[in-house]
């Protein structure tokens, strides 16, 4: 069914329960909505700001959003794109989209104004919402995008160049406009995070969204009583498509803005929060703020948090062996995906394999893997190969670049560029990217490993592996390394608990400073290979 199904059926059996919180413990004043129509509920909560919505309201402005956008000429298949922070008006736009039979195309928060037009332009985009922290980013392109027809500005203070989007819509109809799709017609278009050059758009159908649903429920088991939190981004395939759990279960979600440990407690607390999906970097500084007293656990209610799982990134087996120790009644899960296998839960570890922490898992609910060589051959077990998945939530292209879905796509297999191996008891390792491997003196060097097991030293907060360029060895790792906060970390340190290293994947330099992660917690590798290459000022180290 298309996904919009789902809420449709929320609408119906959970009418005046909620369905979305947005909390947000940075902002102290309210800015009531003058569309009463909405029915928008917003209150303090000790400091914090937050708004709700129920799944009948949340329906019903999915309805107009869609009603407005028929209005303004927007047919089925047209293009159109959301360019909004996380807040509680996200999801209903996102779901407007599809009611109105158009393609909901999500951007990227942080990208320039260039890329914003780049994004615009590959997807065929022909309206755009966007919000008040992309008002300047929006002046320097308005002129250089005619074919967006529709400027819709989601927030106070609306610039001359857009219409103002409240005030449209509350005069819209909030009855559903019924325009028939199936699961074969297209729904989204998500870009790559463009670690090698401008993004790729990602088309989808509706069936690789409720597939995702399914795969999550399956994964996560969520009950109509869950409760999710929702940090990460909702451009971002790997939020939305968790919170999918929710949507399939007809459950409440909190859209929490901010990271800090306290925020994230604060809102598992006052929320009564079952489910939290973290990045590792958030994990990392809520263990910390534990360790030295800046967290006690006594000031919150956390006893109905059953699972933490962690997605978009290779997790070090020793930050979860920390979380258990402070957490044993947690259940915990790691999910592997890709926005073009409609992000996570292709590969998972699941909540009854604790014990093989490490592996990003087995394959997910609906899906096949494989490892292959250079030749697309699968390897035999225990050899490192480039992973593969198949499944009802593969992409159907790359929008406009036959070039590039031929090269991921053939036969419904979707060649990941990701380099895996698979163990004895038949678990999934990722070993790293394709395209960051590193050949030093003839030796493949994974900088995953490496990085997994510098990140246990006590010191150590976050730790990426380059290659650099060599005259000699042709590579070289080099380990940049973030200490934790309020710790001295030196090189000889680390130097000397690399020595347990085996000899060639000792990091052959050391550069301390912070490691840079974009906002869905990837190392940003290609931007410290541009700041380091040929980096003269940081000494070689010489291990052995």
């Amino acid at each position: 069914m298309p996904i919009i199904d789902l809420l449709r059926n929320n609408a119906r059996n959970y009418a005046d329960e909620v369905a979305l919180v947005e909390l947000n413990p940075e902002k102290t004043e309210l800015h009531r909505s003058t569309w009463k129509e909405y029915s928008l509920i917003e209150q303090p909560v000790g400091r914090a700001y937050r708004r709700e919505n129920t799944w009948r309201v949340f329906n019903e402005k999915a309805n107009r959003c869609a009603n407005l956008l028929i209005r303004r000429g927007i047919k089925k298949g047209d293009k159109v794109a959301i360019l909004m922070m996380n807040g509680i008006e996200w999801l209903p736009i996102y779901f407007g989209i599809l009611k109105a039979g158009a393609i909901a195309v999500p951007l990227n928060f942080r990208y320039t104004a260039d890329e914003i037009k780049y994004c615009l332009e590959l997807s065929d985009s022909d309206a755009l919402f966007f919000g008040y922290e992309f008002i300047g980013r929006m002046e320097e392109i308005v002129e250089k995008i005619p074919r967006v027809k529709l400027l819709f500005y989601a927030g106070d203070g609306c610039p001359v160049f857009a219409e103002n989007y409240i005030h449209l819509v509350a005069n819209e109809s909030s009855e559903d406009p019924m325009i028939p799709l199936t699961d074969d017609d297209y729904a989204a278009i998500y870009f790559s995070s463009g670690t090698t050059g401008f993004p790729k758009a990602i088309l989808h159908k509706h069936q690789s969204l409720t597939h995702s649903a399914k795969v999550e429920q399956a994964h996560h088991g969520q009950t109509h009583d869950d409760v999710f939190l929702c940090i990460p981004p909702l451009y971002h395939t790997g939020a939305k498509m968790h919170w999918f759990g929710s949507l399939i279960s007809g459950s409440k979600a909190v859209l929490l803005t901010g990271t800090k440990p306290q925020s994230i407690l604060s809102a598992v607390s006052s929320e009564k929060c079952t489910i939290v999906w973290l990045l590792v970097p958030w994990a990392q500084d809520i263990l910390d703020a534990i360790d030295s007293g800046k967290v006690n656990l006594a000031d919150y209610e956390l006893s109905q948090w059953r699972l933490m799982h962690i997605g978009a990134q290779p997790v070090p087996p020793s930050l979860i062996k920390r979380w258990k120790a402070i957490f044993p009644h947690h259940d915990y899960d790691t999910n592997y995906g890709l926005s073009e296998s409609i992000g996570p839960g292709c590969v998972h570890l699941g909540v009854e394999n604790i014990h093989k922490v490490g592996a990003i898992g087995v394959p997910g609910y609906g899906w096949q893997v494989k490892i292959v060589d250079e030749n697309k051959n699968e390897v035999v077990r225990g050899e490192v190969g480039e992973l593969a998945v198949k499944g009802p939530g593969v992409m159907t292209c790359y929008y406009h670049d036959e070039k590039a879905t031929k090269e991921v796509l053939q036969d419904g297999w979707l060649f990941t560029g990701d380099m895996a191996m698979q163990d004895e008891d038949g678990f999934y390792f990722l070993v790293d990217r394709k395209k960051d491997v590193i050949i030093t003196g003839g030796e493949n060097l994974y900088p995953v490993q490496i990085e997994d097991f510098m990140r246990a030293h006590p010191k150590i907060k976050d730790v990426a592996v380059i290659g650099l360029p060599d005259p000699r060895l042709g590579e070289i790792a080099c380990a940049v390394v973030e200490a934790k906060e309020g710790m001295t970390l030196t090189e000889e340190e680390i130097n000397e608990f690399c020595m347990d290293l085996p000899r060639y994947k000792r990091p052959r330099k050391i550069i301390l400073t912070k490691v840079p992660r974009n906002a869905t917690g990837k190392i940003e590798k290609p931007k410290l290979r541009k700041m380091y290459a040929g980096e003269s000022v940081v000494k070689t180290q010489i291990t052995g």
